[in-house]
Formats: C-alpha cells, structure tokens, sequence
C-alpha cells in the first residue's frame, strides 16, 4: 500500500533523524490497535533523496513481520529510484535490532548490491522513545 505525506515530492530524506520522524508520524496516524503491529515501510528516494513513494510493504503482528528482499524493491525497480531507506517498528519499545533484524539488512544490503538501487539506512523506531539507524551504527 502506497501512502502520502503533504508535499511529499518536496520532502528531503537529508539524515535519519528527520526519516525516523516521518515514519514515527505515519506510524501514529494509525489506528492504536494497528500501532501495536509491526510494520515495514520502504521509502523510494531520487537522487537528491526527494520521495518518490512510500510503501508499507508488510503489515505483521505483535512481534514479527513477514518480508522479503524482493518485497522491498519490487517497486524501487518499477519506479526507477536511485535508493532507498526502510524503516520497522518495535511495538515491544525496544528500538535495538534484533537478530533477524540484523541478518535481514545483511541480505537486503547483497540484493541491493546486485540491484543497483542503494540502501541508504535500516531504521527502527517505536511510538515511544528514539530509534535506531543501522547507517549511524555503521551497519549499512
């Protein structure tokens, strides 16, 4: 499901701060009951790092969501983007990655080797306290 922010072709990705604001807006513009689900948004970016779309991609329950590499750039390669950032939630709170969380940047950073699309950060936020930004980490 694709969804839209005000201006949202105006708007600059410059730093993770301000893409973990954005998603943390989109996140608690939903239902509290859907805010307690994990979801995993891709964010679709031209080369000045504008949006051209964002994507929820997966809708999961309380702990996990169901993804895959191909998932996440199906519509980055229909759009022709020069990168992306995805972004999941932690309803738990805890915005540290998990294990699955940091083997998975691992095979989306080997698919976006080969696609060619760049993967700008892997970002994890909750409706609560900060985040967490793989690229600030030095994991992308």
């Amino acid at each position: 499901m694709q969804i839209k922010i005000k201006n949202q072709s105006h708007y600059q990705l410059s730093n993770s701060q301000k893409a973990a604001r954005m998603f943390k807006d989109i996140l608690l513009k939903e239902e509290k009951v859907d805010q307690d689900k994990e979801h995993f948004w891709v964010v679709g970016l031209t080369t000045q790092n504008k949006i051209k779309y964002i994507e929820l991609v997966t809708l999961g329950i309380l702990d996990e969501s169901l993804i895959h590499p191909r998932e996440v750039f199906r519509l980055a390669i229909m759009k022709g983007v020069t990168s992306v950032i995805v972004c999941h939630n932690h309803p738990s709170g805890n915005c540290e990655p998990s294990k699955e969380d940091i083997i998975f940047t691992k095979k989306l950073k080997k698919a976006n080797n080969i696609i060619g699309i760049n993967l700008l950060d892997h970002i994890i936020i909750n409706t609560n306290t900060g985040y967490y930004s793989f690229a600030d980490r030095g994991g992308i």
